[in-house]
């Protein structure tokens, strides 16, 4: 509903317009980065994985948790998520790996790397009930 609002008449040119423009800014400031590197290594989320369903009432923690990735989305690039580790209490940790554009090859290559080398065996614990 947001987003047919923001099309509607007279919000096209305050929204819309303003939204492409700051994500070719995003797509831009990738590019520049990739002008140095192959690859960009980054945290998945900000903290480990939460409970199922424990911010599901609160759309500002969800946003939040996926800071990191929608950054490349908006800028059309691939991303991976990595296996990365778990906290103190055994939730999930991640890593992303950020590439070219169309450049997924790279990122396959690299990914196996990371987890070749770093030899991730922690499981986290069972969280859904067997069917």
């Amino acid at each position: 509903m947001i987003g047919t609002y923001v099309l509607s008449a007279g919000y096209y040119d305050a929204y819309y317009l303003k939204a492409l423009k700051v994500r070719r800014r995003i797509a831009d400031d990738f590019s520049q980065a990739f002008e140095k590197v192959d690859a960009l290594l980054t945290p998945t989320a900000p903290s480990a994985a939460f409970g199922l369903g424990e911010n599901a009432d609160d759309p500002v923690a969800m946003y939040l948790n996926d800071i990191f990735t929608v950054t490349v989305n908006l800028a059309g690039l691939p991303g991976m998520s990595l296996p990365a580790g778990v906290d103190a209490d055994g939730l999930p940790l991640g890593l992303q790996l950020i590439g070219r554009t169309l450049d997924e090859g790279t990122l396959f290559s690299l990914g196996g790397a990371l987890e070749k080398a770093a030899d991730f065996r922690a499981r986290p614990t069972r969280w859904w009930s067997a069917p």
